[in-house]
């Protein structure tokens, strides 16, 4: 949970890292499109077909801003990569994706290029010289061309049944801005917060000093997680939003996260306020995979496991200590 103040501000950034930075995510885009293909080329191979020649567009793009670079700054290129440049938007690995179907792979490649166009318009309005900004405004309209082609698949490939265009946008906005905080903060707030509640739990068996230790742990995570999730990215090239609701997400349900199982400490009876808050963690636990399973297209058994495995090792941590 810290805050990413050594990342480089995209208004800061000059014209020739500018081009750096656009040659170094065309070459990451084209090899996540050949990985897309790879993946559907035995069940969709029309599909696949069409990810190989976006790939080859994206290589024909990244040639050009070589060129460019060459003519105007000379051959050796700034090494300057997404990760480098505080709120640049960020790629889902391919390995995240690969067994979730051509639906989500879709999605994905409609995001990627909604995000490398607003990337291209903003960088050719911060650009003085004429070349620059007739490369980089063709290099958004290519883009936008990406997106009618990513949209088509679905066409071809999808039932009739599948969300509209509009539906799928809105849906991927509130997954970006809502959902995808506000789990991490459940998950941290949840998770993290175990150990020390249940280890003041067992070590003072004084239920008061058990919820002020929970209230703290609780609100201080919140107040971590929504600062930090608000200033790691402003939204305007990845396209999450606004940093205020996304930071408002994850600081609340980080907070409500720990405060499920702090609250029934307001029990003065010890083993009363214990045994609910054995079932609210329980509760909290398999919200979660729910969570993960119904909007990031996780395998419910998969984010099972893992969240509630997790969540038993850290409780178990906590009563251990706690009790010793």
């Amino acid at each position: 949970m810290l805050f990413s103040l050594n990342r480089k501000r995209f208004k800061d950034l000059s014209e020739q890292e500018i081009l750096a930075l656009a040659i170094s995510s065309e070459e990451d885009d084209a090899r996540i499109y050949r990985g897309y293909a790879e993946n559907l080329r035995a069940e969709y191979p029309d599909s696949a077909a069409v990810f190989e020649g976006m790939a080859a567009e994206e290589d024909g793009h990244r040639k050009r801003l070589i060129d460019l670079h060459t003519t105007r700054f000379g051959s050796t290129i700034p090494l300057i990569r997404r990760e480098h440049v505080s709120g640049y938007y960020a790629r889902t690995p391919v390995w995240l994706i690969e067994n979730l179907g051509l639906e989500r792979i879709r999605a994905e490649a409609a995001g990627m290029e909604k995000s490398a166009e607003t990337f291209y318009l903003l960088a050719a309005s911060r650009t003085t010289d004429a070349s620059t900004r007739k490369l980089l405004g063709d290099l958004a309209a290519a883009e936008a061309g990406h997106q009618r082609t990513a949209d088509a698949l679905s066409a071809a490939h999808l039932d009739e049944d599948t969300l509209t265009k509009e539906d799928s946008e809105a849906h991927r906005q509130f997954v970006l801005t809502w959902v995808q905080p506000g789990l991490a903060g459940l998950m941290d707030g949840s998770v993290s917060t175990l150990a020390p509640i249940f280890a003041t739990a067992f070590a003072t068996q004084d239920t008061w000093t058990t919820f002020l230790v929970g209230l703290a742990a609780s609100l201080g995570a919140g107040i971590s997680m929504g600062f930090t999730e608000a200033a790691s990215d402003d939204g305007q090239i990845s396209g999450r939003g606004s940093p205020l609701k996304r930071g408002l997400s994850a600081g609340v349900m980080t907070t409500l996260g720990g405060l499920g199982h702090a609250l029934p400490y307001l029990i003065t009876d010890f083993w009363t306020a214990t045994i609910i808050a054995f079932a609210v963690v329980f509760v909290e636990l398999w919200a979660i995979a729910w969570i993960q399973n119904r909007y990031m297209n996780t395998p419910f058994f998969r984010a099972a496991f893992q969240v509630v495995l997790g969540g038993a090792l850290v409780f178990a941590v906590g009563v251990v200590i706690g009790s010793g």
